[in-house]
């Protein structure tokens, strides 16, 4: 039995180096019976960026700032949001399965080889407001900041969960990234003040 394990673990190890990203299909085609990924999971030989969707632990950090990179090369009228700016900005352990953007409302949607990315759009000051800028691999990389990272979370609940947005909330709050004013700021920009408020409020 364990020597079987082993074995999973090795035919594992070989996907997810040779492809960076693999999904649970692949691994259930290499002959790997799901049920061992959650043993990987859980015991931080594979890391799990989504539903159905694994990789190498090792590789996940170096990725996840490079595709930033990729995206904002890509995608030049995009900001990255939701997500993936809760990830750089340190205020949620998930990893995200792809690079979450932000568009003008009438921009085409964009399909690169290669990159997953999760859309949203967004018109006005929603889309404008709030765009930090940083450097990753020599591309200024348009982020939004903490605070405006946050509200959109409340104003995406339903893409992003809404835990994820308590959570971010709570965490930028504690680790004094914003401040209350900040955030009410562009939770009106938003449009996402009741929803917000009475949790700001009861976190203070």
């Amino acid at each position: 039995m364990i020597e079987r394990h082993s074995n999973y673990r090795e035919r594992a190890f070989s996907l997810v180096q040779a492809r960076g990203i693999v999904r649970a299909r692949d691994f259930k085609a290499a002959g790997i019976p799901l049920v061992y990924l959650k043993r990987l999971t859980d015991a931080g030989d594979l890391v799990r960026l989504g539903r159905g969707l694994y990789q190498d632990p090792e590789r996940s950090g170096e990725n996840i700032a490079h595709d930033l990179a990729e995206a904002a090369r890509l995608v030049p009228h995009g900001v990255i949001s939701l997500v993936s700016a809760l990830r750089q900005h340190g205020l949620t352990t998930q990893l995200p399965h792809a690079v979450w953007m932000t568009i003008p409302h009438k921009a085409r949607t964009p399909n690169p080889t290669g990159l997953r990315l999760e859309i949203v759009r967004a018109t006005g000051e929603a889309l404008t407001a709030g765009i930090e800028h940083i450097q990753i691999e020599g591309v200024e990389v348009p982020i939004y900041g903490v605070a405006k990272t946050v509200a959109d979370c409340f104003k995406h609940r339903r893409h992003v969960g809404e835990d994820v947005a308590i959570e971010a909330l709570r965490d930028a709050l504690r680790q004094r990234k914003t401040s209350p004013s900040e955030l009410m700021k562009f939770a009106a920009i938003d449009r996402v003040r009741g929803q917000m408020d009475p949790l700001i409020k009861a976190m203070q």
